[in-house]
């Protein structure tokens, strides 16, 4: 790698663009906000990350479409019956607790034509994805809602425990939104902003998994104008707790998500179009840097993988855009992330994906505004209540690009089509199909994909 520090040389005006559009953009929240009069009827919520926390007080015109005030703020805060509501629920006067946790364990298949074995050597394979436990609730005697958060995975590729989604929420005046302190998704990506048990698809696009890092530590300002159907999502981040993890890519990191929502509340086809924008700004530790990605199929190897290299800084940036109608769900995303690297010629790489979705037995997928992501599947009918659950087929196709200057981390493009079978909230079952093709080590190679997972939540 050479034993010389990288120049910083061009970094600063990209850090400059990022912080003059945060600004900018701030100051027309702000603005909207004061323009903004006391009847809107539709209401703030916050985001998943602190689960449980809200309560609903008034029905909205649309119910796939969240908006609640604060659970504090209604008149359950106030309950005269206290203590264990379910064996995993507590409800005390100064603290509430739930108790929960998940399992994914898939399988994949593989078939290679001549090429793809010349890359890489597959062999069918069970594997644990992930088992974690988590605790959630609000402390009740504030005045505005203060929510916590406390996650503990199993971290099957390192095979040892790291803390998950850990943190307080606290809400802020006059509907300014949340601010949470603690470990969370930064927030770049509607997709990777869903917890991993909601999403669509069993794994995320390859570009996601390389470039946006799973966890950061940090502070995250979260908020909605309900007037404007404008969300924003802004965080700072560092590896002061976290670096040597698995997951740290970055010593610090300052992110930016604004999304506009022209079509929503629509209640007779549950319409809704989110048109958003991505930006991270982040310095590699030690100046180090390195994206890879397995193709979508976690007992595979990775399929590109840039190695590491010196690099004092990375910028990325780009558009989401998704759009629901009753039980069909599109959407698309991309981005470019540029890398400010003189000795490997400043590589600039790209990928994302496009999705659809159809739930065949009518559910829609619940969208959050704050938060500004899509809510798992509840089916109307579960099975262990005699129904035939929710069935749900998507098509997906994903892309990455990670050959640019000195670098040749490899380009994969994938087709998948998968069946997801919601029994309950709580158990679901996945079925897959992928064919991939990448282009590395100088060689072509096709892959067929055969993939299952099941799924337990509580």
């Amino acid at each position: 790698m050479g034993q010389h520090r990288v120049k910083t040389t061009g970094t600063a005006r990209q850090r400059l663009v990022l912080i003059v559009t945060l600004v900018v953009i701030t100051f027309a929240a702000a603005l909207s906000r004061a323009q903004q009069t006391g009847g809107d009827t539709a209401q703030s919520a916050p985001p998943q990350s602190a689960a449980k926390q809200q309560a609903t007080v008034a029905t909205p015109p649309d119910p796939t479409i969240e908006n609640n005030i604060d659970a504090v703020e209604s008149d359950e805060s106030e309950e005269a019956t206290r203590g264990f509501k379910h064996w995993n629920e507590f409800d005390g006067k100064y603290i509430t607790a739930r108790a929960g946790g998940g399992l994914l364990v898939d399988y994949a298949a593989f078939a290679q034509d001549q090429e793809s074995k010349d890359q890489f050597s597959l062999t069918p394979a069970f594997k644990l994805r992930d088992f974690r436990f988590l605790l959630s609730g609000k402390l009740p005697e504030f005045k505005k809602s203060v929510t916590y958060s406390v996650g503990i995975m199993y971290d099957a590729p390192t095979h040892s425990w790291l803390m998950r989604q850990t943190g307080i929420m606290v809400a802020l005046p006059n509907k300014w939104g949340h601010l949470f302190v603690g470990r969370t998704k930064e927030g770049f990506s509607l997709n990777k902003v869903m917890t991993g048990y909601d999403g669509w698809t069993m794994e995320r696009a390859p570009m996601n998994d390389a470039t946006v890092p799973l966890l950061a530590d940090g502070i995250k300002w979260m908020g909605y104008d309900p007037k404007h159907g404008f969300l924003w999502n802004l965080g700072y981040y560092n590896d002061i707790f976290s670096k040597g993890q698995s997951f740290s890519s970055y010593s610090s990191q300052e992110v930016a998500r604004f999304a506009w929502l022209p079509i929503r509340a629509v209640s007779d086809t549950h319409s809704l179009l989110h048109i958003g924008i991505n930006m991270q700004y982040g310095k590699p530790v030690d100046n180090q840097f390195q994206l890879r990605s397995r193709p979508e199929a976690f007992p595979a190897p990775f399929f590109v993988d840039t190695g590491k290299f010196l690099a004092t800084s990375a910028f990325m940036t780009g558009p989401e855009i998704y759009y629901r109608r009753k039980s069909w769900l599109f959407g698309s995303e991309y981005w470019i992330d540029k890398i400010s690297s003189p000795s490997t010629r400043n590589p600039l790489f790209n990928g994302g994906d496009v999705v659809a979705t159809w739930i065949i037995t009518g559910e829609t997928r619940t969208y959050n505004t704050v938060g500004g992501f899509f809510r798992a599947v509840m089916p109307r009918r579960p099975v262990f209540d005699g129904g035939p659950g929710a069935w749900e087929l998507v098509s997906r196709y994903s892309y990455i690009n990670l050959d640019s200057g000195t670098i040749s981390g490899g380009r994969f493009g994938r087709f998948s089509e998968q069946l997801n079978w919601y029994l309950s909230q709580y158990v679901r079952l996945e079925f897959g199909y992928g064919y991939g093709h990448l282009d590395r080590f100088g060689l072509s190679g096709n892959t067929q994909f055969f993939q299952s997972r099941i799924q337990l939540q509580l």
